[in-house]
């Protein structure tokens, strides 16, 4: 009866996979200095990787730069681009008086709307 039992494993225990045979590739750490907290980050990237100059600061969220010996690298923000709120990109399409008399003309509608519901509100209470 012994030799007919079914035995198992808990499902995800255990990995069924030996690490024989497997190649690591190369690996190398890079230590990212923050601008803003000052504490060092140590990240690990592949030997052959390109390493990034900047990287966000695990604590703060503000931007760490990587260290190169004592120094840490420069990094160039010359092509990021600006966010555009809505007041800019309203201002592509429209001009300064433009606009002036574009509210003008809303106010004296809403204005109307409330200069005739009032009247209808007198004439029902009559």
């Amino acid at each position: 009866m012994a030799d007919r039992s079914l035995r198992g494993i808990r499902l995800g225990a255990q990995s069924l996979q030996s690490e024989e045979g497997v190649v690591f590739h190369e690996r190398a750490q890079h230590v990212y200095s923050c601008t803003a907290c000052g504490r060092d980050t140590t990240l690990t990237f592949a030997a052959d990787a390109e390493v990034p100059e900047a990287w966000e600061c695990r604590t703060c969220g503000a931007e760490a730069l990587l260290r190169i010996g004592d120094t840490t690298a420069t990094v160039d923000h010359s092509g990021d681009k600006t966010p555009r709120s809505h007041w800019d990109m309203l201002l592509e399409r429209r001009t300064i008086p433009e606009l002036e008399e574009l509210l003008e003309e809303r106010l004296a509608y809403v204005r109307a709307r409330r200069g005739a519901g009032g009247e209808s509100t007198d004439k029902l209470s009559a």
